[in-house]
């Protein structure tokens, strides 16, 4: 009995360790992160920009992420930046980033971005697609078991100002594949490198 009460001991221990490292490190990345990245991000985002420095993207709602991969310009003053093209362990492709409303008004036609593929699957960015233009073919949103979109959903619309984070998960293409066009109704078409 004796050794079980040590393991667990030990074990509660290690959980108390790696907690404080956990938040030392978050305390200290976090500050210097910003610090260096802050002339990337005050540069224009209207045109297609690259950053090829810097952390992967957070996914918290209050930080902006600051690699920017590529800038699409959409309709009613919509932009849509892509921060991240990830290669997943998986077998799935990530595409990341965020959409602003940049215009006076608000929009609403986002149902447009779910595409024809899903017209059951209500507000999603599920029309969103990739296209690998060596290996001629086009990758479409994955869904679940109950077909649903593996994606962002339920933005009904976007506020004048707004910036929405969003999220699409594909197949991944062959690992020969290096870089993929990505597309979303209603947005302008961008080729984009994938990482990982």
């Amino acid at each position: 009995m004796s050794m079980r009460q040590t393991v667990k001991v030990r074990g509660g221990a290690a959980v108390v360790v790696a907690a404080v490292l956990a938040l030392t490190l978050s305390g200290c990345g976090g500050s210097g992160g910003d610090k260096t990245k802050t002339p990337e991000q005050s540069s224009p985002p209207q045109s297609q920009g690259a950053g090829t420095q810097g952390p992967a993207p957070s996914k918290g709602q209050s930080s902006e992420p600051t690699e920017v991969i590529a800038t699409l310009a959409g309709q009613a003053g919509m932009t849509l930046t892509i921060n991240s093209v990830h290669r997943d362990p998986g077998g799935f492709l990530t595409v990341s980033g965020q959409i602003k409303n940049t215009g006076s008004e608000s929009f609403t036609r986002t149902s447009d971005w779910r595409g024809i593929e899903l017209k059951g699957s209500g507000e999603s960015v599920a029309g969103a697609t990739l296209v690998d233009k060596v290996g001629k073919k086009r990758y479409y949103v994955l869904r679940d078991t109950e077909s649903r979109c593996l994606c962002t959903t339920g933005i009904s619309s976007v506020d004048a100002g707004q910036t929405v984070p969003f999220f699409a998960q594909f197949p991944a293409p062959p690992a020969s594949t290096s870089e993929v066009e990505f597309s979303l109704p209603t947005f302008a078409t961008a080729t984009v490198k994938i990482s990982g």
